[in-house]
């Protein structure tokens, strides 16, 4: 614990996912106190045609009740 799923559009580099996932376990081991052992990270990309329908609608603004921060755009 803790684990973090990340879904964003395809076509970032496979440097720039290590780079996220080492900000992402560097943020959660500083706010939260686990330890490096304790986090875990997935990274699911998208088509951005796609976004709406896999992930904006069903995951983000279907599940407001667990969205913390809400994002200020619209899909494709």
């Amino acid at each position: 614990m803790p684990h973090i799923i990340l879904k964003m559009y395809q076509g970032r580099t496979e440097e720039q996912k290590e780079a996220v996932t080492k900000a992402l376990t560097t943020a959660l081991k500083d706010t939260l106190g686990c330890s490096d052992e304790h986090v875990s990270v997935s990274i699911y990309d998208y088509d951005p045609k796609k976004w709406g329908e896999k992930v904006f609608y069903p995951e983000i603004m279907g599940d407001e009740k667990h969205l913390y921060k809400k994002p200020a755009y619209k899909p494709m």
